[in-house]
C-alpha cells in the first residue's frame, strides 16, 4: 500500500535483512500441465475425493498472495449433507454443482481487516521481525483500510489523494466501502484459483461457479452483512462428458501488451 519513496517499505527490503529464503526447484514442465490441464467441469463421476487430498489443497490455496497478509478470505467446505442439498439449490441446481463430490464457498471477508492486523501483531511478539514491519502494521495498514464511519474516513483519503497526486506517486485505493470489496475479492480470488490448480495437481478437477443465489447462500452459512460470496468452487473427477467442448481463447495479443 506504499509507495516506492515511502522509508518503511523500504527498510522492509534493505540489504541488510538478514533473512534468507532459498528458491527450492521445480518442474515447469508439470507445471503447465497443472494449468492446461485445468478445465471448468461441468459433470464429475462417482469417485470420491480423499479427504485428506481435500484438506491439503484448502490449506495450500491459504499460501496465495493476498494483500499486505491480511488474507480477507474464508473457504467453507459444506460437508453437512442437508446444508449441501440446499447449497445446490443456491447453485441454480447446475450439473457442476449437483454431480460434485465437494463443494467450498469462497468468501471474501473485507471486514476482518482490523481483527487480522490485530492477530499479525500478536503473531509478530513471539517471532524476530523488522520493526519496520510492526511499524507497517500499527500505522500504515490502518490509515490503507480504514474507510471511517459511513466512509467519511475514506472520501477525505480520496479528496486527499487526488491533491498529492499532483506531485507524487500515491495509492489511490481503497478510499471507500466498494473499494474495499474489492480488495478482498482480488485477494480471494487468487486464492481459488491456488484451490483449483492444487485439485488439478492432486488428479481432481474443478469448476468456479458464479451463477449463484449469493443472499441465500449467506444465510445458510450465517455470514455477516459485509462478508461477500466470492463463487463457490465445485470439486471431484470428471466424466467422460464433464466438460462441455474444447478448449478456445481470443487471440492472446488481444491480451498480452508488450510496451
Amino acid at each position: 500500500m506504499s509507495n516506492s519513496n515511502d522509508p518503511i517499505l523500504n527498510k522492509l527490503f534493505q540489504d541488510s535483512n538478514t533473512y534468507i529464503e532459498k528458491a527450492l526447484d521445480v518442474n515447469k514442465e508439470e507445471f503447465i500441465k497443472v494449468v492446461q490441464s485445468r478445465r471448468s467441469v461441468r459433470i464429475y463421476n462417482d469417485e470420491q475425493i480423499v479427504e485428506s487430498d481435500m484438506l491439503q489443497c484448502l490449506e495450500l490455496s491459504l499460501l496465495s498472495a493476498n494483500s499486505s497478509n491480511l488474507q480477507p478470505w474464508e473457504f467453507y467446505w459444506v460437508r453437512d449433507e442437508n446444508k449441501k442439498i440446499k447449497l445446490i439449490d443456491y447453485c441454480l441446481g447446475q450439473p457442476a454443482a449437483k454431480t460434485a463430490q465437494e463443494l467450498v464457498v469462497c468468501v471474501a471477508r473485507p471486514d476482518n481487516w482490523k481483527k487480522n492486523t490485530q492477530l499479525m501483531l500478536d503473531m509478530s511478539k513471539h517471532k524476530e521481525i523488522p520493526k519496520a514491519v510492526s511499524t507497517y502494521y500499527n500505522k500504515i495498514v490502518p490509515l490503507a483500510y480504514n474507510q471511517g464511519l459511513f466512509g467519511l474516513f475514506g472520501l477525505i483519503k480520496k479528496i486527499s489523494t487526488y491533491f498529492i497526486g499532483f506531485t507524487r506517486s500515491i495509492p489511490r485505493e481503497p478510499t471507500s466501502i466498494s473499494d474495499m470489496n474489492v480488495w478482498a475479492h482480488k485477494s480471494t480470488a487468487l486464492a481459488c484459483q491456488t484451490l483449483m490448480l492444487s485439485l488439478r495437481a492432486f488428479g481432481y478437477d474443478s469448476c468456479p461457479m458464479e451463477g449463484i443465489d449469493s443472499h441465500k447462500i449467506k444465510k445458510l452459512l450465517k455470514l455477516p452483512k459485509r462478508a461477500k460470496i466470492c463463487m463457490v468452487i465445485s470439486a471431484g473427477k470428471r466424466a467422460d462428458n464433464g466438460v462441455y467442448g474444447k478448449r478456445f481463447r481470443l487471440p492472446k495479443d488481444r491480451f498480452i501488451k508488450i510496451i
